[in-house]
């Protein structure tokens, strides 16, 4: 089985917004995870979505779901996220064991809940490879000069920028094969994983890049969200930032 994961545990505190988490931030006519669950509905290669939201704001993302006619008997499951983007995909991963049991190759193809812009092309080629490689991720060629700094005073190296990608997701992988590499770290190697991808790359596995697109943005700033709001055509929103 192929299992959507939307990751949505996050309290957007990157945004300085302090009303809510950005994921349920209005774009156009509705919340952006809306979109985003919108999007991955659209694949027909995926059998269920799970959901992985802050604790605090699962009645409220049940709400959304039957709001925009979306509380679809089993196809949508809403999960608890964890601490981090990496307790909240094992967080679904454990609920999908419990309730359709474990398959080494059952899939999983988890996702920002943030990135509202994701193709049927990159899902669907996430799942192709996944499927034959085992995991992938989604990336495009850094468009940007990298300029490496340890200390944010002195360049201490430029990598050749024909070499350098910029991650975005979905990242897929067969479960099984993500369970064995997980826990194959050493605590002090998960307290530095930023995502799930970097578990494969630690343990020396292959990861198949497949080619994202430049308007499947991660909605972080609110600058990201002025310019989400472009794309779909809705109005601009002015949002107040906090002092902090």
């Amino acid at each position: 089985m192929v299992f959507g994961a939307i990751l949505a545990g996050g309290s957007g505190t990157r945004m300085h917004i302090s009303n809510m988490p950005k994921q349920f931030l209005p774009l156009d006519n509705k919340p952006i995870i809306i979109h985003t669950l919108e999007k991955m509905l659209m694949c027909s290669k995926i059998d269920v979505i799970y959901i992985g939201v802050n604790p605090a704001w699962l009645g409220y993302m049940s709400d959304l779901l039957e709001k925009y006619d979306l509380d679809i008997d089993d196809k949508i499951i809403l999960v608890q996220g964890g601490k981090n983007r990496n307790d909240t995909i094992f967080n679904i991963i454990n609920d999908i064991e419990k309730n359709f049991g474990e398959d080494e190759d059952n899939i999983i193809v988890t996702h920002d809940a943030v990135r509202p812009f994701v193709t049927l092309r990159i899902l669907n080629e996430n799942i192709e490879n996944a499927i034959t490689y085992g995991a992938c991720d989604t990336v495009i060629p850094a468009v940007d000069t990298i300029v490496m700094s340890k200390d944010a005073e002195q360049i201490d190296n430029i990598p050749d920028r024909a070499m350098m990608y910029q991650g975005q997701t979905p990242q897929t992988f067969k479960i099984g094969l993500l369970k064995s590499l997980y826990k194959q770290l050493k605590p002090s190697e998960k307290n530095i994983l930023t995502d799930a991808c970097k578990i494969c790359v630690m343990k020396g596995a292959p990861v198949k890049l497949v080619r994202g697109n430049s308007s499947n943005i991660k909605i972080t700033t609110i600058s990201d969200y002025n310019i989400a709001q472009v794309i779909v055509g809705g109005k601009i929103v002015e949002l107040e930032e906090n002092d902090k």
